[in-house]
């Protein structure tokens, strides 16, 4: 019989529940640290959760998934329900803006964060080999956007980054199987991500295509289980999208803020990514005017609005989604004096995110060069993703639901450059000892 003889150390380094562990164990400690600027009292707690915040209070007070702003407005589809629900189940056991529902959520938070180590350690196997599976999940636990918006932000990033990470790993083992409850299953986890973010759906094509391509590649029947698999996401979502009709009048599949969102990031305004002025949480103008409207009306005014500012500014609006872009994947938005002044990290964030831009390309130039079967899946999502947030607004963790396929990318990018040096060195060191 075979003795493994590697050390205790070598086992533990490479253990899923170890890593996930020590990231949970960071992000804890960061939540005890900063947990109380979520106790801000300031314009009545709004910097708990924000808008979620918000609706989840109103959830827990019994007035239903409603007022999501200052005044009481009544019913909105302002987002999807996933998570205010969870923060309102929250609130409704220990409290409405309470230091306990602060460090619950935030502690939530934390574990979806460090839970997302695990389908980051098996895509990363699946795709690219188990050393790149190890220190993926590593790179993860000390991630620093992934720790930030973990322990200083309640809203649904975390789930939904969770979530999706789940469908990518999913969509990978999906290749091998023609199981109905798999795929049954498949569907069920779209349906609860899309009423989390529904932006995810954009990768839908992408990812059960790849699989059903995959199926078909191998003779393998794919047809009838990406059918049941859409069905089943359309049976999750439908009693949100009958909610919606019957409170509004009218079909709103998802939500209906996308042209706020719109209007916020094209309004003429270039001084920030984020220009509070155009929003009616910062804005008493848009506030009272959404207050005087309601919802649906007010939004079919940003429409109008945006729609007649684009088309007689489109050079700006192009522009605008250019910069969106290059803020996207470099965190650069402006070096002027007044913008540093309230965004002092923005130098260091721009150095992080272009060594990660950088690593993640030659991680994915390195998988296409060996014709790698997942490239074209990590790339599409990669592409497709974020091409909502260009065109109407945008803010660094909208992007985070795609950031574990970064720092994969990313991981495998460096071991692929740290390999090819160690052979430089090598080879260097060879004729050196020649001569």
């Amino acid at each position: 019989m075979l003795l493994d003889t590697r050390p205790r150390s070598s086992h533990l380094f490479r253990s899923i529940p170890f890593i996930v562990l020590v990231a949970f164990a960071i992000r804890l400690i960061v939540v005890a640290i900063v947990y109380p600027d979520q106790l801000d009292p300031r314009r009545d707690h709004w910097p708990f959760g924000y808008e979620t915040g918000r609706i989840a209070r109103s959830i827990a007070s019994g007035e239903g998934f409603a007022n999501p702003l200052f005044e009481k407005t009544g019913p909105t589809a302002w987002m999807t329900p996933l998570y205010p629900y969870l923060v309102a189940a929250v609130f409704k056991t220990t409290g409405t803006y309470t230091k306990s529902s602060a460090l619950i959520l935030l502690a939530l938070n934390s574990l979806f964060s460090a839970l997302t180590c695990i389908p980051i350690f098996l895509m990363a196997r699946e795709s690219f080999g188990e050393k790149t599976a190890v220190w993926s999940g590593w790179a993860w636990a000390f991630f620093p956007y992934a720790i930030y918006l973990s322990v200083d932000w309640i809203w649904e990033t975390c789930l939904t980054t969770l979530l999706l990470s789940l469908l990518f790993l999913i969509s990978l083992r999906l290749e091998h199987s023609t199981k109905l409850t798999s795929w049954t299953g498949f569907g069920l986890l779209w349906g609860v991500t899309a009423l989390s973010n529904p932006t995810v759906l954009c990768l839908l094509p992408f990812l059960v295509g790849w699989a059903c391509y995959r199926l078909h590649q191998r003779g393998l029947p794919w047809s009838l289980q990406a059918s049941l698999a859409i069905l089943v996401l359309v049976i999750v979502v439908t009693p949100w999208f009958v909610r919606n009709y019957q409170t509004f009048h009218q079909f709103i599949p998802f939500r209906q803020q996308i042209w706020l969102a719109m209007h916020v990031g094209n309004n003429g305004d270039t001084s920030h990514w984020d220009p509070g002025g155009a929003h009616p949480s910062t804005n008493v103008v848009e506030e009272q005017q959404y207050n005087r409207l309601g919802e649906t009306n007010d939004m079919t005014e940003k429409r109008r609005e945006v729609t007649g500012f684009i088309s007689s500014h489109p050079a700006w609006y192009v522009w605008m989604t250019f910069r969106r872009f290059v803020f996207t994947w470099t965190g650069f938005w402006s070096f002027s004096r007044e913008y540093l002044k309230s965004e002092p990290t923005d130098p260091g964030n721009i150095v992080m995110s272009m060594i990660l831009l950088v690593l993640m390309l030659v991680g994915l130039r390195r998988a296409v060069k060996e014709r790698n079967a997942t490239a074209f899946l990590y790339a599409s999502s990669l592409v497709v993703f974020p091409l909502v947030y260009y065109i109407s607004f945008t803010q660094m963790p909208y992007r985070h639901p795609i950031d574990p396929l970064i720092v994969i990318l990313a991981t495998y990018g460096a071991m692929s450059w740290l390999s090819g040096w160690k052979k430089k060195k090598l080879a260097t060191d060879g004729v050196a000892s020649m001569a």
